[in-house]
């Protein structure tokens, strides 16, 4: 098995969208259809139907029925319940219909961990401080949290498709700052 540049960028993309799954589910499976609808990435064979009209209609719409439901307070709660494993879900699923040219063993376990993962611990932590934000605000504040989250999903997403070697340094960076602020309340959890 040899990694081919087409390969390794493959699962650049993926990683990247994975990332994006933690922030949004909807808008990087969004961007995903578009860019194999306009044949900017080119799909598992498997995985060509998420490229077709229909899939860019009903992504679309999932995407927007998502990004709105997040600004309301109570209810971006609830969705954050069931979202940590849809997160891991479509972060697999995004990183087995980018990945080209490996063994199918390798894919999924690639898929499994390096998508799913991704997209399961940023989703987790952007949940928890969602959460902190409703205790300590009330809600107010988790309106410009979605915003921000929203943001970060089109960004990470376009970034994946265009630039994956730009969008896999933004990987690194926010797992970087994932584990800062996890072991900073660590430290404040273990002084009081």
């Amino acid at each position: 098995m040899s990694l081919t540049p087409e390969t390794i960028f493959s699962i650049l993309i993926g990683i990247g969208l994975a990332a994006s799954v933690g922030f949004r589910i909807f808008v990087p499976l969004f961007a995903l259809s578009l860019a194999s609808y306009f044949n900017v990435i080119p799909l598992n064979d498997n995985w060509e139907w998420v490229g077709s009209s229909m899939a860019i209609i009903i992504l679309g719409v999932a995407t927007l029925v998502e990004i709105l439901a997040y600004f309301i307070p109570w209810l971006d709660n609830i969705l954050d319940t069931i979202a940590v494993p849809l997160a891991a879900v479509a972060g697999t699923a995004v990183m087995v219909s980018t990945v080209s040219d490996l063994d199918p063993t390798i894919t999924w376990a690639l898929a499994i961990i390096a998508g799913g993962g991704t997209a399961a611990v940023i989703k987790g932590s952007t949940s928890t401080t969602r959460l902190a934000s409703t205790a300590t605000t009330a809600g107010i504040a988790n309106p410009v949290i979605s915003t921000v989250e929203t943001g970060t999903s089109i960004v990470m997403s376009v970034l994946a498709i265009f630039i994956p070697i730009l969008a896999i340094i933004f990987v690194v960076l926010i797992l970087w700052l994932i584990i800062r602020v996890f072991k900073l309340f660590k430290r404040k959890k273990a002084t009081v």
